[in-house]
């Protein structure tokens, strides 16, 4: 009987362990919605099957819905639904209406903290977590691809204008000077830029230690009233729009068709984000170098540090405990050095802490890709000051809307600087306005 029963006993547990097996295998979906098409989607799909592969319990799902505009609209009504992503990619523009809806977010600090992970804020570069952190330094969104603009320069155009290849333009008399001898050696325009609000203004604010706006530019709170109509900013669009007249400067278009003007050679320098450094080393016919961007040196405390681009992955409210901690298990993955310094040398963009930083330099990757320590010297150039932190707005996408209205309207001669600048920020602050009274409501 003794061996009949150790039989039976033995088969029983077998039979259990090949019932229980799939379930004890079975992993828990963490869907991740994100806004990278192409080259870089492939690159959010590498990051989860390198999470995948070595986690037992979670699996990360991403998912490409389009444009950080439609992704956010989508996201905000999925959950209303019940049924939000577990993570949403956010461009930074969308930061204060994340920070707004309340309910929708669970704060990065929070879910680290649930998982009982190790997370020190001041690991990262600081002017990239201090855009995404609480006033009292709590990370409430985790940086994902962060970018900073940079002036890029076509060296073969500089030599056939009689100029020193080597030498990038580091002030904006220098640049204008510069793109002047381009167009008088034949070329159509000297220098173009993409994203003018976040290049020409914000940045340019930042860059020389001018309130964009107030309370630290809206990251000090939602009660904001807009600053860029200041004698500085009057000065600078000015002196752009006069370049612009003389065909020095080609504005950009609304559909960023400013990256194909430097590439197919109309427009020689390129103020753009460092994010292109991946498409510009793909041109192999391309002999092309990065510079800072320019200032004013008349400005006598500029430079400062420029601010960034890109997006954050923002937890989201509404799934299971036990979720929370295969979300700041993934979240703990992106952040490693190794990760992190694969991710930066192959997008160009920046690595988001001074380890993976570090790591890169000791792998010898800027020895052989100088320009792409560039954005980090530059945004790292000093700590970042109350006006250079960062831009965060509530309605922040309708008032880029309108600042590009009225450059377009300076630059075509229809308004003065001082009254584009003057509308654009009477318009924006309404918009702010409403923001802040949506945001009071907690609608």
């Amino acid at each position: 009987m003794t061996t009949i029963f150790r039989i039976c006993h033995l088969l029983l547990v077998g039979l259990c362990a090949l019932i229980l097996a799939p379930s004890a295998q079975a992993k828990t979906d963490l869907i991740l919605w994100h806004s990278m098409p192409g080259a870089l989607g492939t690159w959010i799909d590498d990051l989860a099957k390198g999470f995948n592969a070595g986690n037992a319990g979670y699996r990360v799902v991403p998912i490409y819905k389009g444009s950080y505009d439609s992704s956010l609209t989508e996201a905000l009504q999925a959950h209303s639904r019940g049924k939000a992503p577990h993570m949403l990619q956010v461009f930074e523009v969308g930061t204060a209406t994340m920070m707004a809806a309340r309910d929708l977010i669970r704060p990065v600090h929070e879910v680290m903290a649930l998982a009982g992970l190790d997370f020190i804020e001041n690991a990262y570069l600081p002017a990239v977590t201090l855009y995404y952190s609480s006033l009292d330094g709590k990370l409430l969104s985790l940086p994902l691809n962060s970018s900073t603009p940079v002036l890029v320069a076509n060296r073969q155009a500089l030599a056939r204008a009689g100029l020193n290849p080597k030498q990038i333009p580091t002030t904006w008399p220098e640049l204008e000077a510069t793109g002047r001898a381009l167009v008088n050696a034949g070329f159509s325009c000297g220098f173009t830029s993409q994203w003018q609000s976040w290049i020409l203004l914000e940045n340019m604010s930042a860059w020389h230690d001018v309130p964009f706006a107030s309370k630290q530019n809206g990251i000090g709170g939602i009660d904001v009233e807009l600053k860029f109509n200041s004698p500085f900013h009057v000065t600078h669009v000015e002196r752009l729009a006069a370049m612009v007249k003389d065909k020095v400067f080609l504005p950009p278009s609304h559909r960023d068709e400013a990256l194909s003007k430097f590439l197919d050679g109309t427009c020689p320098l390129l103020l753009a984000t460092s994010a292109s450094y991946g498409e510009l080393k793909a041109q192999k016919d391309l002999d092309f170098g990065i510079g800072m961007l320019p200032y004013w040196p008349e400005i006598q405390w500029a430079p400062r540090n420029s601010i960034i681009g890109g997006a954050t992955l923002w937890a989201m409210n509404g799934h299971p405990a036990t979720d929370y901690v295969g979300i700041a298990q993934f979240f703990h993955y992106l952040t490693s050095a190794e990760v992190q310094a694969a991710s930066h040398q192959r997008t160009g963009y920046l690595p988001i802490s001074r380890a993976a930083y570090s790591l890169s330099r000791r792998q010898g990757f800027y020895e052989s890709n100088p320009q792409a320590e560039t954005a980090i010297k530059q945004i790292t150039l000093h700590w970042p000051t109350e006006n250079s932190r960062g831009v965060r707005l509530g309605n922040f996408i309708p008032i880029r809307a309108v600042i590009d209205q009225h450059l377009d309207a300076i630059w075509e001669g229809r308004e003065t600087a001082k009254q584009g600048l003057d509308e654009a920020v009477r318009r924006g602050n309404e918009l702010l306005k409403d923001f802040s009274r949506e945001a009071n409501s907690g609608r």
